[in-house]
């Protein structure tokens, strides 16, 4: 892998929360280092308006979030990726696009916090939650030695962070 910043893409289905939130943390955390996106099998069309808030009171510019499909990333002038994570279970289990590059990947579930019932301070907990397990696991990753680690040594140190506390049920197969 070459000097040029790794081109990170996260995925889930909806594209209006973690996959949102992961972009955010890792585009702050991993400045220089990485470059990272987001995308959905089924976007919203709308990012979550708590997960806005949430970046925001976090200090987090997020004028340029918008919920948007996968397919922007097979075609042609897409970023090359390096990795793609997704971030959900329905988005683990569901046929990706064929990447171009193979990047590698790992299934990273995080519990949905669109899907928190409750009183308005319940549902900012369980954002602040998912952002919080995005946080930790973002910032493993980010700490990786990746240029100097062998593909097979990589592949299972990212799959090892999925599995990390929070995880949800599914671990999608490296490819």
């Amino acid at each position: 892998m070459s000097a040029r910043p790794f081109k990170v893409l996260f995925l889930c289905t909806g594209n209006s929360a973690r996959s949102i939130m992961a972009e955010a943390i890792l585009n702050k955390l991993g400045a220089g280092k990485f470059r990272a996106y987001s995308a959905g099998s089924q976007p919203k069309g709308r990012v979550n308006p708590p997960a806005i808030q949430l970046l925001q009171s976090l200090g987090y510019d997020t004028s340029g979030f918008r919920s948007k499909s996968w397919s922007e990333f097979t075609k042609p002038g897409a970023p090359a990726l390096d990795f793609v994570f997704t971030v959900c279970d329905n988005a683990a289990g569901e046929i990706c696009p064929v990447w171009p590059g193979q990047p590698m990947t790992a299934h990273w579930g995080i519990p949905d916090p669109a899907e928190a019932k409750g009183s308005p301070a319940e549902v900012a907990l369980a954002f602040k939650d998912a952002y919080r397990m995005l946080s930790q696991r973002i910032a493993v990753f980010a700490a990786l030695p990746i240029r100097s680690l062998d593909q097979l040594s990589l592949q299972k140190r990212l799959a090892e962070i999925g599995r990390k506390q929070g995880a949800t049920g599914k671990v999608a197969q490296p490819s």
